[in-house]
């Protein structure tokens, strides 16, 4: 009598992935830049620093105003200013205090933390901006009453767009150098310093190659496809130069 043997079926064993969802990435992110001191206090400054220009500028002007746009876009700018830090802060600032290690232990697919980071720290500049906004024009309302509110929204949607524009070239800065502080000086002086220089001596140049005044150019419908592809060009270069040094920085 034969015995018959079965033969072991081999399985091949499926690893499963333990990192999180992308929304769920995303939001774990936004809670991480919410969970600092700093971070909380770049969102209190960034929330806050439009309405404030806004309430020293009407309770001082000695006319009244005739439209909202401009007030609402130039200091809208200044907390697309500060939304900047908050990009840094989201990505050098792993990198400056070491938590890098645990991030890339717990997703180590650099490309999609980056992207990660990047869709963060886009819609809390973009929130953040508008929440800005939104007490600037309730403030204006108030104030200046008499003014015009033609291209109002659309003022409001250009500083959401900022926002987030500005967020994200500070989260591909910082990701590039890997500095909190280098990051932040670097940014800084180029915004706030190289590029005012350049439009006092060669405003033709600066003109093609300033964020801020592309924003302010969108804003007021002037040179739609050039104000879209500056700030096109800003956001690739940032995100790519940050992506790139991620993968190749060896983490300490």
């Amino acid at each position: 009598m034969t015995t018959a043997v079965a033969t072991p079926v081999h399985v091949r064993p499926t690893a499963r992935r333990t990192s999180p969802s992308l929304p769920t990435a995303i939001w774990l992110e936004v809670r991480k830049s919410l969970s600092t001191r700093s971070g909380l206090a770049l969102v209190l400054a960034a929330t806050l620093i439009a309405p404030a220009a806004i309430a020293i500028a009407a309770g001082t002007a000695s006319e009244p105003l005739d439209n909202v746009l401009g007030p609402l876009v130039v200091t809208g700018m200044l907390s697309a200013l500060v939304l900047v830090s908050l990009g840094v802060l989201s990505t050098a600032g792993e990198w400056s205090h070491g938590s890098v290690q645990t991030t890339f232990l717990l997703e180590p697919r650099r490309g999609r933390v980056m992207a990660t980071k990047s869709a963060a720290v886009a819609l809390m500049g973009a929130a953040i901006a508008v929440v800005g906004s939104g007490l600037s024009a309730l403030l204006l309302l108030v104030m200046e009453p008499s003014a015009s509110w033609d291209g109002g929204v659309r003022a409001i949607g250009m500083v959401a767009m900022a926002g987030a524009v500005f967020a994200l070239i500070g989260a591909g800065v910082g990701a590039a150098v890997g500095n909190t502080p280098g990051a932040m000086t670097g940014i800084y002086l180029l915004d706030l310093g190289v590029l005012p220089v350049l439009q006092v001596v060669k405003p033709e140049i600066a003109d093609k190659i300033d964020p801020g005044n592309a924003v302010l150019s969108l804003a007021q419908g002037d040179h739609t496809a050039l104000s879209i592809t500056i700030l096109a060009v800003w956001v690739g270069v940032a995100l790519v130069a940050g992506t790139v040094m991620s993968r190749r920085r060896q983490v300490q």
